[in-house]
């Protein structure tokens, strides 16, 4: 039997898949290319409010996680008030606008960082907005609001100094049943608004040290502003 004659057409067709698979590479590097990375780090620059884990959002035109004077959504209301997550990446993912999510790790501790990456298709109108809870409050949060990332060179970064905002969406009784933080232990998100319903800046907490008896705060669990720390850099 001739066994060239039969190997022949294998290794025709062992070209053919080599060759099938380097355009597949090029392919996949041109994808690569239209892509944009970035690594958002937030460090927690308070002496005792744990952050909640990360929210983070990248988008375009048309999507805000929170506007100060206006009501909170839902999602950001659970955010600021039990530091959970879902429904507000929920509620981002559900807008067109939006491109990426991802959440991070676990609670900040104060003096403590972590980072979220997250890419999307390249685009000079990409934006970033996050949130995280200050755990020992009770619907005070931080983070930014469509922060223009798009026009950032490959390992060029940004770093933010940013303040503690409050939702709006609970009134800061500081009560220990309403504090879901290691200070309170409490409920933490309650469906009821009882708080003039809009974000704005937080006035800071009062604490038992500065008369509020019934308040579970102590002078450690105050904060001034900034109270995080973000840099935004892009890898890709």
């Amino acid at each position: 039997m001739n066994w060239n004659k039969h190997l022949a057409p294998l290794a025709l067709i062992g070209s053919t898949l080599i060759l099938g698979g380097c355009f597949h590479d090029d392919d996949d590097d041109m994808m690569m290319d239209d892509m944009a990375s970035y690594e958002v780090t937030v460090t927690n620059l308070t002496a005792s409010q744990p952050f909640s884990p990360l929210a983070v959002v990248l988008h375009g035109v048309g999507y805000n996680a929170w506007q100060v004077g206006t009501a909170a959504s839902v999602g950001l209301e659970q955010l600021a008030e039990g530091g959970d997550t879902t429904t507000f990446i929920s509620e981002a993912d559900a807008s067109s606008a939006v491109k990426a999510t991802g959440t991070g790790s676990g609670l900040i501790l104060p003096g403590a960082s972590d980072s979220v990456i997250i890419e999307a298709m390249d685009s000079d109108s990409l934006k970033l907005s996050l949130a995280t809870m200050l755990v020992n409050t009770n619907d005070g949060f931080t983070g930014i609001d469509a922060e223009m990332v798009g026009s950032l060179a490959v390992q060029s970064s940004k770093t933010l100094s940013v303040m503690a905002y409050d939702a709006g969406t609970e009134g800061n009784t500081e009560t220990a049943g309403t504090i879901p933080g290691p200070a309170g232990g409490g409920e933490g998100y309650n469906s009821s608004r009882d708080d003039r319903d809009s974000v704005g800046g937080h006035p800071g907490v009062v604490t038992s040290d500065d008369g509020l008896s019934t308040s579970a705060l102590t002078q450690e669990h105050r904060f001034d502003n900034p109270v995080a720390r973000i840099t935004i850099t892009r890898l890709q």
